[in-house]
């Protein structure tokens, strides 16, 4: 687990591996029975924790603002970190489905029995963060938000995501 400071709130993340429970996991988390309640984020799509914490940033901003698009400061959060505008549509590519086996929990101001709490919810391997950049799928990540290979010639892929994220409102 590592804890970041996003615009004066923390934000914990742990990484997961051979998450054998995303099903039971999804489920919970639609039925808003999830808890504590946290982030989901299928990591495959996550190069860096820097575009996370952009996500998170806008977040928090939102909630600020009284402004939410979600139900949930926690799927905000997957939905911020995806590039698109529609809900749904977000929360099924940047969230988990039934298969995930590599998995990002994140939670904003969460204590250490909360964090714990977290961990026990998971049936899967805890993973050091700096784990992410090695495992991301860059084929899927390049598709899923439309980077060219002359964009990564000249930018990272976690900087090509984080201008996504940056930008996707006043698009």
């Amino acid at each position: 687990m590592k804890e970041f400071d996003v615009h004066g709130s923390t934000l914990s993340c742990a990484l997961f591996t051979d998450v054998t429970n995303s099903k039971e996991l999804l489920n919970s988390m639609q039925a808003g029975t999830l808890e504590p309640e946290v982030a989901f984020l299928n990591a495959s799509l996550i190069p860096d924790v820097f575009p996370v914490l952009a996500a998170a940033h806008k977040t928090l901003l939102a909630k600020s603002r009284e402004s939410l698009t979600t139900r949930t400061l926690h799927s905000e959060l997957v939905y911020n970190y995806s590039g698109s505008k529609h809900i749904s549509e977000s929360l099924k590519r940047c969230g988990i489905s039934d298969s995930s086996t590599y998995v990002l929990a994140a939670r904003f101001g969460a204590s250490l029995d909360e964090m714990k709490a977290v961990e026990k919810l998971i049936n899967g391997k805890e993973i050091d963060m700096e784990e992410l950049e090695g495992r991301a799928n860059q084929a899927q990540i390049q598709k899923h938000y439309k980077i060219s290979g002359l964009e990564l010639g000249i930018s990272s892929l976690a900087d090509a995501i984080t201008c996504r994220i940056a930008a996707r409102d006043a698009l």
